[in-house]
């Protein structure tokens, strides 16, 4: 659980968000708004374990391209949906069944963009992440729009990724525990097979690539088209993505990089020394992130369909 002393130092950072953000928005509202988005999850988890990963995903595109407003939701064309890195995301189907429910018990009351905030928040937990609280009030977009989606990829430097989360508000420890999110991921072959089959046109492997990993993934990706990004715990939410790193077990190669980069080297070594402090810098992280230029008060709307403006 966050302490309100937690909050508080974040309330400084993010001042008009957090003026109107607050825990238990929903309070009066809809008191069992939370309980609704908790049990299916939770249900969701008991089928597929992969949805924490999912949500995770979902979270980030959707925060970082116009805010955490629930606009990568949007069926329409040349919406956000549609553009090319977005094309792995999934798990819309849930949305539309907790956004159903809450609309069922109190209708054009909870958001969409609060319901991917707080399934995600659900399912970090079910994978035995971290239980915090994080502050809801946000409105949904009104806009949607392919060409605004420039999401990075995995052969980015760390100094663009870096700068990616601190043109948000965010520091390094933020980057580097909103990665760690890779914890529970998967990534498409597609997206790393030079690593382990032809580096940069040498014909070899990375050298950066521990060579058992090589032979590992080698396999996995002449039977499937995604490999865990988590070698050791690939469904469970801890720090053992950084300790793989620092055995250059990393899949992606930015993912690899942070472990020698100067900037990011030390803070790998303290996650991957200290699981608690991991957690407890990822649910920083996570309540920054989801006050990225959110839309609050009379802003936006409140979707009576996540796929549709109303």
């Amino acid at each position: 659980m966050m302490k309100f002393s937690s909050i508080l130092v974040l309330f400084f950072i993010f001042p008009i968000a957090f003026a109107q953000l607050r825990v238990g928005f929903y309070s009066r509202s809809c008191p069992q708004a939370e309980t609704i988005v908790r049990n299916l999850v939770r249900q969701r988890f008991g089928v597929d374990p992969t949805v924490t990963a999912a949500l995770l995903r979902m979270h980030f595109h959707d925060c970082f391209v116009r805010g955490c407003d629930a606009s990568l939701l949007i069926d329409a064309p040349n919406s956000e949906k549609t553009a090319g890195p977005n094309g792995s995301v999934r798990e819309f189907a849930l949305i539309d069944q907790i956004k159903a429910q809450l609309e069922a018990a109190c209708p054009s009351t909870v958001s969409c963009a609060d319901i991917i905030t707080l399934a995600t928040r659900d399912s970090v937990a079910l994978a035995g992440g971290p239980s915090y609280s994080i502050p809801t009030g946000r409105r949904d977009g009104l806009v949607s729009n392919d060409v605004d989606v420039a999401l990075p990829g995995p052969t980015i430097s760390v100094a663009g990724a870096v700068s990616l989360f601190t043109d948000k508000g965010m520091n390094v420890f933020d980057a580097v525990a909103l990665i760690g999110a890779h914890t529970v991921g998967k990534g498409n072959c597609g997206l790393f097979s030079d690593r382990f089959t032809n580096f940069q046109g040498t014909g070899r492997p990375d050298p950066a690539m521990d060579p058992a990993l090589v032979s590992s993934l080698r396999n996995t990706c002449a039977n499937s088209a995604t490999a865990s990004l988590d070698q050791s715990t690939p469904l469970r939410f801890d720090n053992q993505f950084f300790k793989q790193l620092r055995k250059k077990r990393g899949v992606f190669q930015v993912d690899q990089r942070l472990a020698t980069d100067r900037q990011t080297r030390g803070v790998v070594a303290r996650y991957a020394n200290n699981n608690a402090f991991f957690k407890r810098q990822f649910v920083r992280a996570m309540i920054k992130m989801g006050a990225v230029d959110v839309l609050t008060g009379s802003a936006g709307q409140i979707r009576r369909n996540c796929r549709r403006f109303n």
